[in-house]
């Protein structure tokens, strides 16, 4: 019996050698990928951060200009802001120069409103004396439309926009009173589209008007303000 024992031990033995060598041959294999793993994660930890700066530094925005002298600005020539008005017909208003600061603010220089007859007609800034009478003599009698256009942006991204409108209907003028009010008035008005400015004599060429007086002299400032109050900017 004892020889017996020997043999079974013998043989147990030799069926338990094997499944220890292939446990020991995954343990060291489990060791050598631990081993490259400690080098590889700090050096793809590395490559991660690298490309993150290359891609800031690749995207950067550049700084086109200064903006009294001291914040970082974004220049665009001549930019035109189009659509389609309350009426359905299509609108343009045009400036020399948008200027947008990195706060997100937006300015415009010399803004170029378009004034629309009531045929449809369009009419700019008149070029000198003769063309702002003539533009008077058209008006007379007559209706037009002022459109005016608001935007906010922030950090380059349009938020808000608002387009209004101004009815206008002038009285009958005679040509006396056009060169009497030219003579009074082209000084100020040779920049005014339609050749007047409501807030001075060129009240007096209407027989009626219906729309905001802020929107008549360029700027739809209620629903501007109204806006304001809603993000929070003034106080409700």
């Amino acid at each position: 019996m004892s020889s017996d024992g020997s043999a079974d031990r013998t043989r147990l033995a030799s069926l338990g050698q094997p499944r220890a060598e292939a446990r020991f041959a995954d343990a060291q294999r489990h060791r050598r990928r631990v081993k490259r793993l400690k080098i590889a994660l700090p050096l793809l930890a590395a490559a991660c951060v690298a490309a993150v700066f290359i891609s800031l530094v690749v995207n950067r925005r550049p700084d086109v200009s200064l903006t009294g002298g001291a914040t970082p600005a974004i220049e665009m020539a001549a930019p035109v802001l189009k659509g389609i008005g309350e009426n359905g017909k299509p609108y343009e208003v045009q400036a020399d120069q948008a200027t947008q600061t990195r706060e997100g603010v937006v300015e415009l220089s010399n803004v170029k409103g378009r004034l629309e007859l009531d045929d449809g007609t369009m009419l700019d800034k008149p070029v000198n004396r003769e063309a702002a009478a003539a533009q008077l003599r058209l008006l007379s009698g007559r209706t037009h439309m002022l459109h005016s256009a608001a935007v906010i942006a922030e950090a380059g991204r349009l938020v808000w926009r608002h387009v209004d409108r101004a009815r206008m209907m002038v009285r009958p003028l005679s040509e006396a009173f056009i060169q009497s009010y030219l003579d009074l008035e082209y000084e100020e008005i040779a920049g005014c589209v339609g050749g007047y400015r409501i807030e001075g004599p060129g009240a007096q060429l209407f027989a009626r008007i219906e729309g905001s007086h802020f929107t008549i002299l360029g700027l739809p400032l209620l629903p501007l303000l109204d806006y304001l109050r809603i993000r929070g900017v003034l106080t409700t």
